[in-house]
C-alpha cells in the first residue's frame, strides 16, 4: 500500500479518476500563468470569505483545484498520487470523486465559517485529508483483523496533522475540517454492511 511502482500509462488506466484529478490542476495552474486570463481566472477562483459573503458560492469549490504557486502544487499533487491510488481502487471511482469533493468543499465551509472574513486560500489539502480522514475509517474498522494497516495509516495521519500545525500559510481550519469530512465517509463507505452490499 502507498508503493507506486506502476507505469504511467498502466496509472493512468487503473486509477482514472486520481489521474484526472491531477491533470486538471497541472492544467488550471498552468492557465494561471498565461498573462491576461491566467490572473483573471485566479482572482475569480480563489477561496475569499468576504466574496463568498457577498453571494459567490462557487468560491466554495474552485480553491480545490488552485494552487498559489508550483511547490504548492507539487506537494499536493504528489499526495494525491501517492494516497489516491489506493482509495479509489477500494471504493470505486463515483465513491472516490464524491469523497474528495465533498471533503473539500466541507472543507472550504468550515474555512468560510471559523476563519475571518478577509481569509483568502487556495489549495486541495482539504480533500487530500479528506483521503486520510477515509482511510482512518477503514483502520477503524480493521483495527482488529488487519493491525498492519493501523500501523501504516496512524502515523502517516499523525505526521500531517502535526506538520498543519507546525508550517506557515497553511489553512489549519481545512486541514482538519477534511480529515473528519472523509472519516465520517468513510465510516459510511467502509461500513461491513455496506462492503457486503458491494459484494452482490
Amino acid at each position: 500500500m502507498f508503493i507506486r511502482n506502476e507505469k504511467l500509462n498502466e496509472y493512468m488506466r487503473l486509477y482514472p479518476v486520481v489521474t484526472t484529478l491531477i491533470i486538471l490542476n497541472i492544467v488550471l495552474h498552468l492557465i494561471k500563468i498565461i498573462p491576461g486570463i491566467g490572473p483573471i481566472m485566479y482572482l475569480m477562483g480563489i477561496g475569499s470569505n468576504e466574496m463568498v459573503a457577498y453571494g459567490q458560492w462557487w468560491r466554495l469549490i474552485t480553491p480545490i483545484f488552485l494552487h498559489a504557486d508550483f511547490m504548492h502544487l507539487l506537494m499536493n499533487m504528489f499526495s494525491l498520487y501517492i494516497f489516491g491510488p489506493d482509495l479509489e481502487k477500494l471504493i470505486g471511482k463515483m465513491r472516490f470523486i464524491t469523497l474528495f469533493l465533498l471533503s473539500g468543499v466541507f472543507a472550504n465551509v468550515a474555512t468560510y465559517f471559523l476563519q475571518p472574513l478577509s481569509y483568502i486560500h487556495v489549495g486541495a489539502s482539504g480533500a487530500i485529508f479528506g483521503i486520510f480522514g477515509a482511510f482512518l475509517a477503514l483502520v477503524y474498522y480493521t483495527r482488529d483483523n488487519i493491525p498492519q494497516l493501523k500501523q501504516i495509516i496512524l502515523p502517516i495521519v499523525g505526521i500531517s496533522v502535526v506538520l498543519t500545525f507546525l508550517g506557515s500559510n497553511i489553512n489549519q481550519t481545512a486541514h482538519i475540517g477534511g480529515l473528519i469530512v472523509g472519516f465520517i465517509i468513510g465510516l459510511s463507505y467502509f461500513h461491513p454492511k455496506r462492503i457486503m452490499s458491494w459484494k452482490k
